[in-house]
């Protein structure tokens, strides 16, 4: 089959009405080729079809009807995927809760859901799920980590042929205290799924990876690519390098990645071993989620001989831009990538507004809801970004990342890149602190790698000044920590735990400092433009609105 043809064949299949009738004619096409490879597991695209029908009778066996509710905490298995595509070839409404969380995330999960099932794998990496799940007072409780429920598929009803239907409620993953409910259709996840699958000019040869949780939003995101274009991935429970490797070369992974945090971690094995390919047959790492600095980009491809693409999605709208291969590398680096057709982008006031079949339904909670669309339908995204005159979509920062200092508006991502490039710092989160005289000051709070000399605000803010940031977006605090705190998904930054351990101190004993001196914006007679937001190094964005 021809490129031509294999992206024509995808194109048709995206227009399919559900993801059961998606599974379905994949598995018509292609009954004998692997989707999914873990360890010495094989399951086919007709397995997965025949395996999925077996548990959905299995589950209407034990009550589990169209629109019932089943919430799900399961690692990234074969077993997981299965009961997903089981649920939704019922019309269940699924609950993915993320299975880092406890009992906090998941109460809530449960309580706002109204779960009448709760799947959980039982004990697993030592902790007990089903014991938490219990204590929660969950209904309906079952494990699902080795074995499923199985049945006869004589028994089920026809397939749901309402591809409209909310039937997804998945959870914004922590960048906020609390997490929202986020509704989803078969058609949304399957809109989000296309954009990523044909920005990448894929192939039927290719080698796929899910080394991030499935049930993240990117799980059905990435299911979605796999039965487009025909090629299997390979699953990891727990990833972890340099151990993961193995598997990577075992099987052959051509594209790999997740986010930020997976660049970085290959990028750093490639650098143990310069003079080889640290897997040997990858050719593509892409992912999104998180903000990508443009020198991590010329990095990948300078010293791991891959191409990286990057591209903007977020819980609310799974894939929103992406970039291609063939792009530039002026464009691959420093912007997100184009929409896909259908999907509408507004500017308004800066903000990137979205509009289009990938984007939820809303909330659950009504008032948050209304809260997030504007007149036109569209949805704020709290991201602030603009269009390249190509159609490339530019992020410079999120809403709550524009620090205010005496009236100016100063950028938190412009900051954040241009600290990416100094070999002292292995990542970076700038926010703003609340400051009587000031309304707000500027705070770097860094990750050092292994073995960097101590860095100060002194050398930060010669450093920034020598790239020629402005002397009043200069940080006037910096603090170094041994791990920035980040979530158990795309390993995203959380900010708001950093605001509320910084907000209200005048520093912590240790930290490398405090309040600077030297080249201190604010201090008298420091020339200050009057420019607003920065766009130096305008790229990626804090992924889950809200």
């Amino acid at each position: 089959m021809t490129a031509t043809t294999a992206t024509a064949l995808a194109h048709e299949l995206g227009a399919s009405g559900t993801l059961w009738e998606l599974v379905d004619r994949r598995a018509a096409l292609t009954p004998d080729r692997p989707v999914l490879l873990q360890g010495d597991r094989v399951l086919t695209f007709g397995g997965l079809r025949e395996r999925a029908e077996r548990v959905a009778a299995g589950l209407y066996g034990m009550g589990v009807r169209p629109g019932t509710v089943v919430a799900w905490q399961l690692p990234t298995r074969i077993e997981t995927a299965v009961l997903s595509f089981a649920l939704a070839r019922l019309g269940a409404v699924q609950s993915p809760v993320i299975p880092f969380h406890r009992d906090r995330e998941v109460g809530f999960a449960l309580r706002e859901s109204k779960a009448e099932y709760f799947a959980v794998p039982g004990t697993w990496r030592g902790f007990d799920h089903t014991a938490m799940a219990h204590g929660l007072g969950a209904k309906g409780v079952f494990e699902a980590y080795g074995t499923l429920p199985d049945g006869d598929p004589r028994v089920l009803p026809a397939p749901p042929s309402d591809g409209t239907a909310v039937r997804w409620i998945y959870w914004t993953s922590g960048t906020t205290s609390d997490p929202k409910g986020v509704l989803h259709t078969d058609r949304s996840l399957i809109a989000g799924g296309s954009c990523l699958a044909h920005a990448l000019r894929l192939r039927a040869d290719d080698i796929g990876s899910i080394a991030f949780p499935y049930a993240h939003i990117g799980g059905p995101d990435y299911t979605v690519m796999l039965l487009l274009y025909g090629f299997p991935a390979v699953l990891f429970e727990h990833f972890a390098l340099p151990d993961a490797l193995a598997e990577y070369r075992r099987h052959g992974v051509t594209v790999a990645g997740g986010s930020t945090a997976f660049y970085s971690m290959f990028l750093a094995e490639q650098r143990k071993r310069p003079d080889e390919k640290v897997i040997p047959t990858l050719r593509l790492l892409a992912g999104g989620g998180a903000p990508k600095p443009p020198e991590l980009y010329h990095s990948v491809v300078r010293e791991m001989g891959v191409q990286l693409t990057h591209g903007y999605g977020m819980t609310e709208v799974p894939m929103i831009t992406m970039g291609a291969p063939d792009d530039t590398a002026r464009n691959l680096a420093a912007t997100e990538g184009r929409p896909p057709e259908g999907m509408e982008i507004r500017i308004a006031d800066g903000e990137v507004r979205l509009r289009g079949e990938a984007v939820c339904r809303g909330y659950l909670d009504a008032a948050q809801t209304a809260e997030a669309f504007d007149a036109d339908g569209f949805l704020r995204t709290g991201d602030l970004g603009h269009l390249t005159e190509e159609g490339h979509l530019v992020l410079t920062g999120r809403l709550k990342d524009v620090i205010i200092r005496k009236g100016e508006n100063i950028s938190a991502k412009e900051i954040e890149d241009l600290l990416h490039t100094h070999p002292g710092v292995a990542d970076v989160a700038v926010i703003g602190l609340p400051d009587a005289e000031r309304g707000e000051r500027v705070c770097a709070v860094v990750e050092q790698p292994p073995g960097a000399e101590p860095l100060t605000l002194d050398a930060v803010a010669r450093g920034l000044r020598a790239q020629g940031l402005a002397v009043h977006k200069l940080p006037e605090r910096l603090e170094v920590v041994a791990a920035l705190p980040r979530n158990e998904t795309l390993r995203k930054v959380l900010k708001y735990k950093l605001r509320e351990r910084y907000a209200g101190t005048a520093g912590s004993p240790g930290t490398a400092s405090t309040a600077g001196t030297v080249g201190s914006p604010g201090t008298a007679g420091t020339p200050g433009p009057t420019s607003t937001t920065g766009t130096a190094g305008t790229a990626g964005t804090a992924g889950t609105a809200g």
